[in-house]
């Protein structure tokens, strides 16, 4: 019952200095942000999302300092999959 990963999709750093963060992708990566909002910084990067998120008291409390999003084939099933294989969620799957 193996579940198809396609590879990572976005990753979504959480930062405290959006306005920051955000001149320093834009110049590391060369490129500027296709959005570029006080909730969200989106860059694409080679096709896949780099974004960044004004970092938040949950992100504080549990210590995420990243998001990750990989594209599968079914996510419940990949999920269950995961966490079988001895995973450790802090959110179940949310489109």
């Amino acid at each position: 019952m193996q579940t198809t990963f396609h590879g990572l999709r976005t990753a979504i750093y959480f930062v405290t200095d959006i306005p920051k963060a955000t001149e320093w992708y834009a110049a590391i990566l060369g490129i500027q942000p296709y959005f570029n909002e006080a909730y969200y910084v989106g860059f694409n990067v080679g096709g896949y999302e780099l974004g960044l998120h004004p970092a938040d008291k949950k992100a504080e409390i549990t210590g995420k300092s990243i998001e990750i999003y990989w594209g599968v084939d079914d996510v419940e099933t990949a999920y269950n999959n995961l966490l079988a294989a001895d995973a450790a969620a802090f959110d179940k799957p949310a489109n």
